[in-house]
């Protein structure tokens, strides 16, 4: 539970924290930037990981000069971009080795197939604004590379993704996260980004129970 809130207390105080470490470690917090958006966007098991806000606030303090705003974009678009690649070799390395059991209700090659199918009809959306969304940007990669999406037109959009992901939030940061009211209130903005990241997904569930 004590871990649970030390988390939450990052997460809603990112700045804080990252304005910390960036007095602690200097230029090392780019290489520690880098790591969080590679593994929150390249392990399957690590879609808890700050992003959006993150990158928000990040942006925010490239406009104080406690980082370099070309630097910090292209190291995160850099790593955005490795870790959707890699989580895309993991599924595609993966799948073939997971979805044997034909009987099984999950782990089956029909729902291999079905993905495959999923992702040659609606592949080239899903990819880009999966990076808009919490959670689905992190499995994203990994049910494409599971469904085997030909990696030469995943690559280009994957690319993209990241350059518009990565590139709007870094910039949203840097041209409003120092405007006063919202300097003031970072908190609720960081809940706001986390609310609105996660809207969608809530509506998408909530449309799929009343279909039912």
């Amino acid at each position: 539970m004590e871990l649970l809130l030390s988390f939450a207390d990052i997460i809603l105080h990112l700045d804080k924290h990252l304005l910390g470490l960036t007095q602690d470690y200097g230029s090392w917090i780019y290489l520690i930037l880098f790591l969080i958006i590679f593994c929150e966007t390249g392990l399957v098991v690590a879609p808890f990981l700050p992003g959006d806000s993150l990158l928000f606030v990040a942006g925010a303090m490239t406009a104080t000069g406690a980082l370099e705003i070309q630097m910090l974009a292209g190291l995160l678009i850099a790593a955005s971009f490795l870790g959707d690649n890699t989580n895309y070799w993991i599924g595609r390395y993966a799948g073939p080795r997971v979805f044997r059991s034909e009987t099984s209700r999950l782990l089956n090659p029909v729902h291999l197939e079905q993905t495959h199918r999923f992702y040659e009809r609606h592949g080239g959306k899903a990819i880009i604004l999966a990076r808009f969304f919490p959670i689905i940007r992190t499995f994203a990669p990994f049910v494409a590379g599971v469904g085997s999406m030909d990696y030469h037109r995943f690559l280009p959009l994957s690319l993209v993704g990241g350059i518009a992901w990565v590139g709007s939030l870094v910039l949203a940061g840097y041209f409003f996260g120092n405007i006063s009211f919202i300097k003031q209130n970072l908190t609720l903005v960081i809940f706001g980004i986390i609310a609105l990241s996660i809207l969608p997904g809530i509506i998408g569930y909530l449309r799929h129970r009343a279909a039912k």
